[in-house]
């Protein structure tokens, strides 16, 4: 073994949907230190507060050996780096990896000689060794796989889902060499309680991730275009969709707006690559294509059916229920429901959002008015484009209050089941 393990010193470089938990598990059996440039994110660590809403303060207060820090000096004692920072795309679809650069250069200044970096965000296949590995070279003066070590283990965390967990789902180690992968993987077999699988090399573990989220888009965007297809055919594609779930081995995916920061951005990581190296691929833009346009046809779905009810004016009163990007997540970040407001409003003057997650933290979202809770009698149109567990919870027939007679009631994913309320689903 490089390191004892009675001495590892962990840094975890990124404090969000990925960071975190990873930090807080870490810091139930090792000592570690949680690095974010974000300073109020910081002090609200150090408080046992998590403002995204994903982890308790009793999780906080199980792990007794983490510290916080945005200073990032705090780092020079550990041995171990664990970089779980976002990896965007920008308005060209095109990878943006300038966090990831910077994250790199951070852990650089204080690599030692045995240390070990571990990477966890998602990138393109060959992205640790042809991007970052240089900048750890350069910012250490140290020699890669002579005196310092990578690994690369792709994250798995799922935003709002408290099953598949951290510490509850199977990991992906893979590293520079066999030494430094037989410590990574004897580092995750201490918190993870499933299976820990050693891929056969970096590139190996990076393309597993990438294919992950891809197959998920692309899987998606069929349905979307099924559901397209059959409303022309006067189909319910969820009617479709139980009669189809009945076989065995049916994949029950459903149509939706792909919005967040894995699925609908993780495909152009690959394509990007794959046009680098002269492929062309031709499936997985074209799923990208269903899924981006998906925005713009619930616009059309939601405009058309106002047109029909002669519902034309400008004035219109129209409530949205929920607009992060996913379910039961307080996340905004590349949220198609966003989108889909911004798209009525220039048609619409009057929009209300109500979405629970974050009301508490209006300034996520710019020039939308978010409210606490709708007014009854009072809505046009009604319009579920998030389908939070809280709206069940309300139930449809407060919801139902708070339209004005004859008003439209649009329930975007069926969550109700029941089409005799419902105007519109996709």
């Amino acid at each position: 073994m490089i390191i004892k393990k009675k001495d590892l010193k962990i840094g975890v470089i990124g404090l969000g949907y990925v960071g975190l938990p990873l930090a807080l598990s870490f810091g139930k059996k090792f000592n570690v230190i949680g690095y974010d440039t974000n300073s109020r994110r910081i002090d609200d660590l150090k408080k046992n507060i998590d403002s995204n809403k994903e982890t308790k303060r009793s999780y906080f207060l199980q792990s007794k050996n983490i510290s916080f820090s945005d200073n990032d000096t705090e780092l020079k004692n550990c041995n171990i780096f664990i970089v779980t920072v976002p990896t965007p795309i920008n308005y060209k679809n095109i990878p943006d990896l300038k966090i990831l650069k910077k994250a790199s250069s951070t852990v650089g200044k204080f690599l030692k000689k045995k240390d070990i970096v571990i990477f966890e965000s998602t990138v393109y296949p060959g992205a640790t060794e042809d991007v970052c590995v240089p900048i750890l070279e350069k910012k250490s003066n140290l020699k890669f796989n002579k005196d310092f070590f990578c690994g690369y283990s792709p994250e798995r965390i799922n935003p709002g889902d408290k099953i598949n967990t951290f510490e509850n789902i199977s990991k992906v180690v893979s590293a520079s060499n066999r030494h430094s992968l037989k410590i990574i993987s004897q580092l995750y077999k201490s918190v993870i309680k499933k299976n820990v699988f050693s891929a056969k090399n970096i590139k190996t573990a990076e393309a597993a991730k990438i294919i992950e989220n891809t197959q998920r888009d692309l899987n998606i965007s069929l349905i979307n275009e099924c559901s397209q297809l059959f409303k022309k055919m006067n189909i319910n594609i969820y009617d479709v969709l139980k009669a189809a779930g009945t076989k065995w081995n049916f994949l029950n995916f459903k149509p939706g707006m792909v919005g967040g920061h894995c699925i609908g951005v993780d495909p152009y990581y690959l394509t990007y690559k794959a046009k680098k190296i002269g492929f062309n691929p031709r499936v997985i833009l074209s799923g990208r294509k269903i899924n981006d346009g998906m925005t713009e046809y619930v616009f059309k779905l939601i405009n058309n059916k106002l047109l029909q009810k002669k519902k034309k004016s400008k004035n219109l009163k129209i409530l949205i229920m929920g607009a992060t990007f996913k379910e039961n997540v307080s996340d905004t970040r590349n949220s198609k429901a966003i989108e889909l407001i911004n798209l009525l409003k220039k048609k619409y003057s009057k929009i209300d959002v109500f979405d629970p997650y974050i009301y508490d933290n209006k300034n996520k979202i710019n020039d939308v008015n978010i409210i606490k809770k709708p007014n009854n009698f009072f809505y046009d149109c009604i319009v579920i484009a998030v389908p939070h567990k809280i709206f069940k919870k309300i139930g449809i027939k407060k919801i139902l209050k708070f339209q004005k007679n004859k008003s439209l009631f649009i329930d975007l994913f069926n969550m109700f089941d029941d089409n005799k309320f419902n105007d519109l689903t996709l």
